[in-house]
């Protein structure tokens, strides 16, 4: 047994739950900047954890992880952290920034950690072709949805009720880096969200081609889902 090799194999095994973790870190960086009323800095963290989601499972399958690190349970983990950035701090966010009306924002930001739950503990949350089956939690996009739209308390109320039930519904939603389906063109069009939702975010004059862009793009993701609800068969 080449016991030098198997270290160094240990060390990069390692070394992915760590990168992993690290997502922990900018999620707490954003729920401080939530607390601080930073609303623009609470975002960008957690787009940073975001993208670290995005890729540490590539990483775990590239470097083996299950099978050099068999102690350490990165599925929990991820679970542990996405938990906490797509969940617990866009609550706060809800609350803090007065998405929702006064009387109803701390009863809204229950429910949606409650119904959350549901999301990581369902065990058919994927379907074998990987898209989620009900709305995945990803409650850090739609905060910034309401930020980006401007849009009213009602509507964001309306929204999030309307989400909440859809986490118990079948409806189907893309995962953007392991769909197979237009996968491409998805890991296309979500650098093009990137760019678009970026320079909406740091942008102080409006600019409407790129608020047409962003939502062609919301767009097409939106058919997606539509296709692979309605007219695919695959479970």
């Amino acid at each position: 047994m080449d016991l030098q090799r198997l270290n160094i194999n240990k060390i990069k095994a390692m070394s992915v739950h760590v990168f992993t973790a690290s997502g922990l870190v900018f999620g707490f960086l954003g729920l401080l900047a939530t607390i601080d009323g930073n609303f623009v800095g609470a975002v960008f963290y957690l787009a940073f954890a975001l993208l670290i989601d995005g890729v540490d499972g590539t990483l775990a399958r590239r470097y083996n992880v299950k099978d050099h690190t068999p102690n350490i349970d990165g599925i929990i983990l991820d679970n542990i952290i996405d938990f906490f950035t797509y969940v617990i701090v866009p609550s706060l966010m809800i609350y803090k920034f007065n998405f929702i009306d006064e009387s109803f924002k701390l009863p809204i930001a229950c429910l949606v950690v409650l119904v959350s739950c549901y999301t990581f503990i369902n065990k058919n949350l994927k379907t074998n072709d990987y898209y989620f089956t009900g709305f995945p939690a990803t409650w850090n996009i739609v905060v910034l949805y309401f930020y980006l739209l401007d849009s009213s308390q009602l509507a964001n109320l309306l929204a999030i009720l309307f989400l909440s039930v859809l986490t118990f519904i079948p409806i189907k939603f893309t995962h953007p880096l392991r769909v197979v389906y237009l996968r491409k063109t998805t890991i296309f069009m979500v650098f093009l969200w990137c760019v678009t939702t970026i320079s909406m975010l740091l942008s102080s004059v409006e600019s409407k081609q790129v608020f047409y862009l962003w939502s062609v793009i919301n767009l097409y993701f939106l058919l997606i889902s539509i296709n692979r609800t309605f007219l695919t068969k695959n479970t």
